[in-house]
């Protein structure tokens, strides 16, 4: 297991990025208003769904849609080998909840960056 560790945006100047090669389940902390970005790299041969899952999450309110079950994770869907997606965390809060575990990117470069 893997904690992703977050490398601070704040500042001038270029730094030097964490990377962390994911395991089969992995986890991050999530600082709620830090603009946090995860970027997944899927330097493996193949395609991978990667999952954050909160142990937190269960359901949320919707305005216009009702209660939306956030229990089960959020699935990035097929990342392709080769590609390289960014996730704004801020944008899926609710399933960050509670101790943060990521499944399904064993391979993948993971970064998170704080803005």
């Amino acid at each position: 297991m893997a904690n992703i560790v977050a490398t601070s945006m704040q500042g001038p100047a270029a730094r030097p990025v964490t990377r962390t090669t994911m395991t089969a389940s992995d986890t991050l902390t999530y600082n709620a208003g830090r603009n946090a970005m995860l970027v997944l790299d899927n330097t493996t041969a193949g395609a991978l769904t990667v999952v954050l899952d909160g142990s937190g999450g269960t359901t949320v309110p919707v305005a216009g849609v009702g209660s939306v079950d956030v229990s089960a994770g959020y699935s990035t869907g097929s990342i392709a080998a080769g590609a390289c997606v960014a996730i704004p965390l801020d944008s899926i809060s609710a399933y960050l909840q509670g101790v943060i575990a990521i499944t399904g990117g064993v391979g993948i470069k993971a970064s998170l960056l704080e803005f």
